[in-house]
């Protein structure tokens, strides 16, 4: 998916955030426990905020800019025309950006690629949690490639449990798409990911959608195509916590 179709996505499942939030914002987010609509909108609220001031300077470092400031919470009377500002400001500073303009981020891709793609998936994620409706097969194939690639190094550190050298092989039923992951045993926590078809101890089959959700601990199991020791969708969540 390219930088054009991303802001797209971007700016239609925005909006399609803020027409449920019109409708009320105390509903309870089930995906999200703990969270209501309006605890979502200002998540999305201050992450929106923080990125574009981060993209709009093209800023190369972290400085002050990572985690983004929290200028605003559930309480505000404002905060669905605040997400709308956000959502819009952001828009139209991450649109003109050639992909490999270089911004810090939190990865070792540092560029403006990674936020469009990052704000695209994060954005459909929060919106399949409070409306129907599916999320851009491509994107979410994106969305894979880029928590296995980008995050789950990370998500492995943030876990003290050891690995015995679990083995997933994620295949995605919709179009192209393999991902063979391979948790290694021992202190250094590493993971390795390879784009292959491969033996795994688990193999996890199912659209890019559904990949994308389950990598994003929702309650999408039953749609899946798992062969394979089972237990290991569970571990898969002791090994590497969501974020």
């Amino acid at each position: 998916m390219d930088r054009d179709q991303r802001v797209a996505t971007l700016r239609r499942e925005a909006a399609a955030i803020a027409h449920t939030a019109h409708q009320g914002t105390a509903a309870e987010v089930p995906n999200c426990p703990g969270w209501t609509v309006a605890d979502l909108l200002a998540h999305l609220t201050n992450l929106y905020r923080g990125v574009a001031e981060l993209v709009r300077t093209t800023a190369e470092e972290r400085r002050d800019h990572w985690p983004p400031k929290q200028f605003i919470d559930r309480t505000d009377p404002s905060l669905i025309e605040q997400f709308e500002a956000c959502a819009w400001e952001l828009e139209a500073v991450l649109a003109p950006l050639r992909p490999d303009k270089p911004v810090w981020s939190f990865t070792r891709d540092r560029t403006a690629g990674f936020w469009q793609r990052r704000m695209a998936v994060e954005t459909s994620v929060h919106r399949s949690d409070i409306a129907p409706g599916a999320i851009d097969p491509e994107l979410a194939r994106d969305g894979v490639d880029e928590l296995l690639e980008l995050f789950a190094r990370g998500l492995r550190r943030a876990s003290q449990v050891p690995a015995t050298g679990e083995r997933y092989h994620f295949h995605r039923t919709d179009g192209d798409g393999e991902w063979f992951v391979e948790l290694e045993p021992g202190e250094e926590r590493g993971v390795n990911v390879r784009r292959e078809h491969a033996k795994g101890d688990v193999a996890i089959r199912g659209t890019a959608e559904d990949l994308l959700l389950f990598l994003w601990h929702r309650p999408v199991v039953e749609r899946l195509d798992v062969h394979g020791d089972t237990s290991l969708l569970d571990r898969w969540f002791v090994l590497l916590p969501p974020m």
